[in-house]
Protein backbone atom coordinates (compact mmCIF):
# COMPACT_ATOMS: atom_id res chain seq x y z
CA UNK A 1 0.00 0.00 0.00
CA UNK A 2 2.76 2.43 0.35
CA UNK A 3 3.79 2.38 -2.94
CA UNK A 4 0.32 2.75 -4.17
CA UNK A 5 -0.03 5.57 -2.11
CA UNK A 6 3.58 6.97 -3.04
CA UNK A 7 2.74 6.78 -6.90
CA UNK A 8 -1.11 8.73 -6.01
CA UNK A 9 0.85 11.35 -4.63
CA UNK A 10 3.45 11.49 -7.74
CA UNK A 11 0.17 11.26 -9.70
CA UNK A 12 -1.31 13.94 -7.50
CA UNK A 13 1.64 16.03 -7.79
CA UNK A 14 2.28 15.85 -11.30
CA UNK A 15 -1.53 16.62 -12.15
CA UNK A 16 -1.02 20.30 -9.51
CA UNK A 17 2.24 21.74 -11.67
CA UNK A 18 0.00 20.79 -15.00
CA UNK A 19 -2.55 22.66 -13.61
CA UNK A 20 -0.51 25.24 -12.23
CA UNK A 21 1.43 25.59 -15.61
CA UNK A 22 -2.27 25.73 -17.20
CA UNK A 23 -3.45 28.45 -14.57
CA UNK A 24 0.08 30.45 -15.62
CA UNK A 25 -0.60 30.19 -19.53
CA UNK A 26 -4.56 31.13 -18.77
CA UNK A 27 -3.33 34.50 -16.80
CA UNK A 28 -1.22 35.50 -19.38
CA UNK A 29 -3.67 34.46 -22.40
CA UNK A 30 -6.07 36.70 -20.43
CA UNK A 31 -3.77 39.30 -20.18
CA UNK A 32 -3.23 38.98 -24.07
CA UNK A 33 -6.90 39.03 -24.47
CA UNK A 34 -7.64 42.29 -22.66
CA UNK A 35 -4.69 44.14 -23.98
CA UNK A 36 -6.13 43.08 -27.51
CA UNK A 37 -9.76 44.58 -26.73
CA UNK A 38 -8.50 47.80 -25.44
CA UNK A 39 -6.47 48.07 -28.80
CA UNK A 40 -9.58 47.12 -30.94
CA UNK A 41 -12.04 49.96 -28.94
CA UNK A 42 -9.55 52.45 -29.43
CA UNK A 43 -8.77 51.15 -32.98
CA UNK A 44 -12.87 51.59 -33.49
CA UNK A 45 -12.78 54.74 -31.55
CA UNK A 46 -10.04 56.07 -33.86
CA UNK A 47 -11.82 54.93 -36.96
CA UNK A 48 -15.08 56.63 -35.94
CA UNK A 49 -13.95 60.19 -35.02
CA UNK A 50 -12.19 59.78 -38.68
CA UNK A 51 -14.90 59.20 -40.04
CA UNK A 52 -16.68 62.51 -38.62
CA UNK A 53 -13.87 64.56 -39.74
CA UNK A 54 -13.86 62.78 -43.24
CA UNK A 55 -17.78 63.57 -43.14
CA UNK A 56 -17.23 67.08 -42.17
CA UNK A 57 -14.32 67.70 -44.90
CA UNK A 58 -17.01 66.70 -47.30
CA UNK A 59 -19.49 68.97 -46.62
CA UNK A 60 -17.02 71.52 -46.58
CA UNK A 61 -15.77 70.87 -49.78
CA UNK A 62 -19.58 70.57 -51.17
CA UNK A 63 -20.12 74.51 -50.17
CA UNK A 64 -17.29 75.28 -51.33
CA UNK A 65 -17.93 73.60 -54.83
CA UNK A 66 -20.86 75.55 -54.61
CA UNK A 67 -19.25 78.74 -53.82
CA UNK A 68 -17.04 78.45 -57.00
CA UNK A 69 -19.70 77.35 -59.35
CA UNK A 70 -21.68 80.82 -58.49
CA UNK A 71 -18.49 82.78 -59.10
CA UNK A 72 -17.40 80.94 -62.24
CA UNK A 73 -21.38 81.07 -63.50
CA UNK A 74 -20.82 85.06 -62.43
CA UNK A 75 -17.00 85.07 -64.39
CA UNK A 76 -18.86 83.44 -67.29
CA UNK A 77 -21.48 86.01 -67.20
CA UNK A 78 -19.29 89.05 -67.20
CA UNK A 79 -17.53 87.21 -70.16
CA UNK A 80 -20.18 87.32 -72.58
CA UNK A 81 -20.57 91.32 -71.95
CA UNK A 82 -18.30 94.55 -73.66
CA UNK A 83 -16.27 94.49 -70.84
CA UNK A 84 -13.54 91.59 -71.52
CA UNK A 85 -10.83 94.65 -70.68
CA UNK A 86 -12.33 94.78 -66.92
CA UNK A 87 -12.80 91.09 -66.67
CA UNK A 88 -8.92 90.44 -67.36
CA UNK A 89 -7.74 92.76 -64.95
CA UNK A 90 -10.40 91.53 -62.15
CA UNK A 91 -8.48 88.22 -62.70
CA UNK A 92 -5.51 89.77 -62.65
CA UNK A 93 -5.85 91.51 -59.29
CA UNK A 94 -7.10 88.19 -57.86
CA UNK A 95 -4.26 86.53 -59.03
CA UNK A 96 -1.92 89.27 -57.42
CA UNK A 97 -3.99 89.16 -54.11
CA UNK A 98 -3.65 85.32 -53.99
CA UNK A 99 -0.39 85.16 -54.65
CA UNK A 100 0.62 87.59 -51.92
CA UNK A 101 -1.49 86.03 -49.14
CA UNK A 102 0.27 83.11 -50.44
CA UNK A 103 3.73 84.73 -49.88
CA UNK A 104 2.51 86.01 -46.66
CA UNK A 105 1.37 82.94 -45.12
CA UNK A 106 4.72 81.51 -46.40
CA UNK A 107 6.48 83.70 -44.40
CA UNK A 108 5.03 83.16 -40.89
Amino acid sequence: MNGEAASGNYVASGYSVYEEENEHLQEGLRAKVSALKSLSIDIGTEVKYQNKMLDEMDSDFDSTGGLLGATIGRVKKLSRGSQTKLLCYMLLFCLFVFFVLYWFIKLR
